[in-house]
């Protein structure tokens, strides 16, 4: 099957499915009956913006749903050959993609991690919302420091949310990710801000990333319940930092 991994990697194969992506997300905004909790998420969003709206990972396929046409947005995008897929769908969907890779580790500017920060940084300047998932590479719903950072760095807000569908498809992942499904119901629900002031210490910046946590879990929970659905990531985060499920399926 080296045939098929070739033609995955060719440039022009790799649009087409990242082209392919995001139609399919097109349909799944449109036949899902979204109930938005509170009802002026958006016009919260856009009093505090520009902020970083943080996700957990096992929900990274629903980023685009957070987009709004009047509120510019840039999303962190992995470098991978997976995440040059992901980059193609969202800005087809309008979403500027930001490459760049987290760390496993405590360092955010590991792993080409400072270029994206600084990129982050800019758009913030700009006034760009910046869309990432919190959680620390292959360690689920463990927020790490690279979040908490960025806020401190910009002064910008950290707003959790979560975009869930009723339907969708599960994949048996280290994040538990999963992609909504057209022709049910879904929601979006949207946290309260979280500041990090720029003088915070290492206590206030760990109390600032267990509050991202908190928030993050709590969306999470509401958006699922919302849908009458469990939240198949819900119980991944173990205190010690490991997880569950801390390797790739």
């Amino acid at each position: 099957m080296g045939w098929l991994k070739e033609l995955g990697r060719r440039p022009g194969v790799q649009r087409a499915a990242g082209i392919a992506l995001a139609r399919y997300l097109r349909l799944v905004r449109r036949t899902n009956r979204f109930v938005v909790e509170p009802a002026d998420a958006q016009e919260r969003f856009a009093r505090v913006g520009p902020a970083i709206a943080a996700m957990w990972h096992g929900q990274h396929f629903m980023v685009p749903f957070l987009h709004h046409k009047d509120m510019p947005a840039a999303s962190l995008v992995s470098r991978s050959r997976d995440g040059e897929l992901n980059a193609i769908a969202l800005e087809s969907l309008g979403i500027r993609a930001i490459r760049g890779s987290g760390a496993r580790g405590r360092d955010p500017r590991a792993k080409g991690g400072a270029e994206a920060l600084r990129a982050m940084l800019k758009a913030l300047e700009g006034g760009e919302n910046v869309v990432l998932t919190a959680d620390i590479p292959k360690i689920a719903r463990r927020a790490g420091e690279g979040i908490v950072t960025l806020a401190r760095l910009s002064g910008r807000p950290i707003v959790p949310v979560a975009v869930v569908t009723s339907s969708r498809l599960s994949f048996n992942s280290w994040d538990r990710a999963s992609m909504g499904l057209p022709f049910g119901r879904g929601a979006m629900v949207v946290g309260e801000p979280i500041f990090v002031s720029r003088k915070a210490d290492p206590a206030g910046q760990e109390a600032a990333r267990r509050e991202v946590e908190i928030g993050l879990d709590h969306v999470h929970a509401r958006a699922f319940a919302l849908v009458g659905r469990a939240d198949p990531g819900a119980g991944l985060r173990r205190e010690d930092g490991a997880c569950a499920a801390g390797r790739p399926a």
